[in-house]
């Protein structure tokens, strides 16, 4: 306990790959709580660990960070946590500083920078096994002399050094830093003036007052975040005032910090680092030869995707049948127990196919993100990030835009959620408009219900089916990529961002923290989409129920004519009809903006089709015979093309708008998606039918 008697808070920081995420969990086990930071989709982890006594001991996990000076929303939230400038979050007690030993001085800077907090710091010099394997020998009594706090040996993933750990958070005191660093003389009256109005104007303490002084003179162009404490007019105009005044002068004053910065880290670390004097190459360098390679990093590339596409669309099968068995048997026993009537259907139609028709995708969400995350645990990921950034710099991006596209693939929601991590916003904001061109998971029922009806034979080959696939694929990887090209040359302009990324050692994959990161992100997934979903799917059962047509006797077809969304598709079918689409398929069409695959079951309601999710075959038969008002065919084969690249462009995913809004905490960006993605469906659907028919199609 604090000698107040309160649960001491830990924060916990580091850099990002230094096993931070490996340590809290072993400390804090499955005592954690998941969550966004108010106001800014930054995400917050909270756990409970306990002392060698048994007292209570509460851990924050930051996002990681290479430096206070933030570069992006994660590195702007672990700031002002430290800063003390999130009213959502108190101020930590102490400080864990986690840093990767076979990187010690590049990590080191990040600890400079909290010692400058004078706040209690404990060091858990973790990944020693690593620095081993390099050949490098750490004097960690040596370091911990140096710094004037405790610094803990450990090794995170094979749980030693935990006790040693604990033991030191245990304390009832810690000893402050002893912090030799001396400011540069230049830039020292500037240091000076902008802490004193730190402490005068904005309350802060001195010691605090002038580590924040030291950040905003570093990058005064800073990154802030909703929930973030503003500084007080007096702050800017100190700080203001002598930014002209060294651009007057033409003084890199925040080169000036950093140099001196790593001058001293260098200079600790010439006494507590042993290096042998001829080390080959690294087994992580031998192996990047390879990975990273101008021909052969590109050809493993090609078939870890390959394979990854393979498990995603292949592995799920099975578990994805189950679940739809179940959600099938679970309607039939609802029908069974309970009387006809509206309730009844309200719960097997609204409610049961509602959130079935999210939940059918979880194993292949679940899959796609053990993937991610054996990339990410192996050090493979930044090397496909390295490897991408040439063809993304194309089009104005860079290699970490790939992974957010990567992940949407399976799901637009988790691939937008990964752009956190990209430090430039307009970058950021980019990634998030495109990545729902990717062609997701929810899109394949349409997919397949479409290619079936163009292609009904069985004596089709395979690889027709497939090809007409990876064409709907491609088309909407290049649109994202037309998209992004066009968008940072008109609305978001900005200076191409350098690719600087850490290549991490490569290690043995940690499947205990893959499946946990994988659960937690499953269950997000469901928590955040599936009650959406819900909601959407409820609202549109009462518009196909009501009103009532007046003949009991009625044909679903009938009734769904009458009902609330056969007038909205009677009132749409003038947009659309220059597309090739009916009335009929408009319905599908709104109904779908809920979630794509809806449109599959609405095809199946408004033809009448019982089942149409669990096979194809009849309502593929169903709409090859359907036709218009003068018998006219309505799916014909151009029709079915221009339906998928309707479904390719279009921005039909209720959800990911939800996600989009809470990314960029505006409507704005939402809206303007909704309007650049269904714009452009419609005018290339438009192209491609009126061109189809010219040419006698």
């Amino acid at each position: 306990m604090g000698h107040d008697g309160r649960t001491p808070v830990y924060a916990m920081v580091g850099n990002p790959n230094c096993g931070k995420t490996t340590l809290f969990n072993a400390l804090t086990g499955l005592r954690q709580k998941v969550g966004n930071y108010p106001g800014v989709t930054v995400e917050k982890k909270i756990g409970e660990a306990f002392s060698q006594h048994g007292r209570p001991m509460k851990i924050i996990d930051l996002p990681g960070a290479y430096s206070l000076a933030a570069r992006s929303p994660d590195e702007a939230v672990t700031r002002d946590v430290l800063l003390g400038r999130r009213a959502d979050t108190p101020q930590p007690d102490r400080i864990i500083c986690v840093i990767d030993a076979s990187n010690l001085e590049r990590n080191l800077y990040l600890v400079h920078q909290i010692l400058d907090l004078g706040r209690p710091v404990i060091v858990a010099l973790n990944m020693m096994d690593l620095a081993a394997r390099s050949g490098a020998k750490i004097d960690h009594a040596k370091l911990e002399d140096e710094l004037g706090v405790p610094v803990i040996a450990c090794e995170a993933v094979n749980g030693k050094g935990l006790i040693e750990l604990r033991l030191a958070m245990s304390r009832a005191e810690l000893p402050l830093a002893r912090h030799s660093w001396d400011v540069p003389a230049p830039i020292a009256p500037a240091v000076a003036e902008l802490q004193a109005s730190l402490v005068d104007a904005d309350g802060r303490s001195p010691l605090v007052a002038r580590a924040e002084a030291l950040l905003l003179l570093t990058d005064f162009d800073a990154v802030r975040v909703a929930g973030s404490t503003p500084h007080s007019a007096r702050t800017a105009t100190v700080l203001n005032t002598w930014q002209e005044r060294w651009q007057e002068q033409g003084t890199d004053w925040s080169a000036t910090l950093i140099k001196s910065r790593y001058d001293a880290i260098n200079h600790l670390c010439r006494d507590v680092i042993r290096r042998p004097r001829s080390a080959g190459p690294s087994l992580s360098d031998r192996v990047d030869a390879v990975l990273v390679h101008s021909l052969w990093g590109w050809l493993c590339f090609a078939v870890i995707m390959v394979a990854l596409f393979f498990s995603i669309f292949s592995l799920a099968e099975p578990p994805m049948a189950w679940i739809d068995e179940q959600m099938a048997a679970l309607a039939a026993w609802v029908q069974a127990g309970m009387a006809p009537g509206d309730l009844r259907d309200l719960l097997t139609d609204g409610v049961i196919g509602g959130v079935g028709g999210i939940v059918i995708f979880l194993p292949q969400i679940l899959i796609l993100f053990f993937f991610i995350g054996l990339l990410e645990s192996t050090g493979y990921m930044a090397r496909a990030a390295f490897l991408m950034d040439r063809p993304m710099s194309k089009v104005g991006l860079h290699g970490k835009s790939f992974i957010p596209l990567l992940g949407s693939y399976a799901c637009a929601i988790p691939g937008i959620m990964a752009t956190r991590t990209i430090e430039n916003a307009k970058d950021r904001l980019v990634t998030i408009l495109v990545a729902p061109l990717m062609s997701c998971s929810a899109r394949l029922p349409v997919y397949l219900l479409m290619i079936a009806t163009l292609l009904p034979s069985e004596t089709v080959p395979t690889t027709t089916k497939v090809a007409i696939m990876f064409g709907m694929y491609a088309l909407g990887t290049a649109g994202a990529f037309g998209f992004a090209w066009l968008f940072k040359r008109t609305l978001l302009q900005s200076a191409p961002a350098p690719m600087i990324l850490e290549l991490p050692p490569y290690q043995p994959p940690r499947l205990g923290e893959i499946l946990r990161h994988m659960v937690e992100r499953g269950w997000l997934f469901l928590k955040n989409a599936g009650t959406i979903i819900l909601g959407i799917s409820i609202v549109l059962w009462f518009l196909t129920t009501y009103p009532k047509h007046p003949d009991p006797a009625a044909t679903p077809d009938v009734q769904i004519a009458a009902s609330y969304a056969g007038q909205a598709g009677h009132l749409i079918e003038p947009v659309i009809k220059p597309l090739g689409f009916d009335w009929r398929i408009g319905i599908g069409l709104v109904t779908s903006f809920a979630a794509r695959e809806v449109f599959v079951s609405s095809m199946g309601v408004i033809f009448g089709v019982a089942d149409a999710e669990e096979d194809i075959a009849p309502l593929r038969d169903t709409l090859r015979s359907a036709t218009w008002p003068d018998g006219a065919a309505l799916f014909t084969p151009l029709v079915c093309v221009v339906l998928m690249v309707y479904y390719v462009f279009a921005m039909q995913c209720m959800s990911t708008v939800a996600v989009v809004k809470r990314e960029t905490n505006s409507w704005r960006w939402p809206l303007f998606q909704i309007a650049y993605m269904t714009g452009t469906a419609w005018v290339v659907c438009f192209i491609i039918y009126q061109l189809g028919r010219a040419f006698g199609y």
